[in-house]
């Protein structure tokens, strides 16, 4: 990851909201119908219905990945009492593959903000071996950082994320 990818999730808040300081050490691409994700672009609700394509480019067969997607900004970003909503969980991704190949602990929830702009954001562990990753109790309040401390996963290896509004029905056309 570049050092402006970097830069990103700190201006966007994603490094201290939702991780703590990490250093990027694989790939990840996230693609909704073929558009890949870019930190602190927007998509339209109406545009990430379905579970993304998320591909892990670095390790191998044997390296196992854990993905999370959260909405740290609910109900609202201005006052965020709820965070963070959980939206999937895949564990045991294996290296170089896509998240098609892992296990879905909690399947995969489409974003719907409904007061200003949210960031949803995915964050990728490697795992130290293969696992079982069990789901949490709620989908909401959920925190990353002690999702990967009781999964004994370590700080993130990658994280990608996008901003999402409420779309009018103006804006669908």
């Amino acid at each position: 990851m570049s050092r402006m990818a970097a830069d990103t999730l700190i201006v966007g808040r994603v490094v201290g909201d939702v991780v703590d300081p990490f250093i990027p050490t694989i790939k990840m691409s996230v693609t909704y119908n073929n558009k890949r994700v870019c930190n602190g672009h927007e998509f339209y609700p109406s545009t990430v219905v379905t579970r993304p394509r998320v591909e892990v480019q670095g390790g191998d067969l044997r390296d196992f990945f854990t993905l999370v997607m959260t909405d740290p900004d609910v109900p609202g970003p201005s006052d965020p009492y709820l965070r963070e909503h959980l939206h999937w969980i895949v564990a045991d991704i294996p290296g170089t593959t896509d998240a098609t190949f892992g296990r879905e602990v909690v399947s995969y929830e489409m974003p719907r903000p409904n007061i200003g702009i949210h960031r949803f954001v995915f964050v990728l562990f490697k795992q130290k071996r293969r696992q079982n990753i069990n789901p949490p109790p709620s989908r909401d309040h959920f925190s990353t950082r002690e999702f990967a401390a009781e999964n004994d996963l370590g700080l993130p290896v990658a994280v990608a994320y996008f901003n999402a509004q409420r779309e009018t029905a103006a804006r669908r056309r």
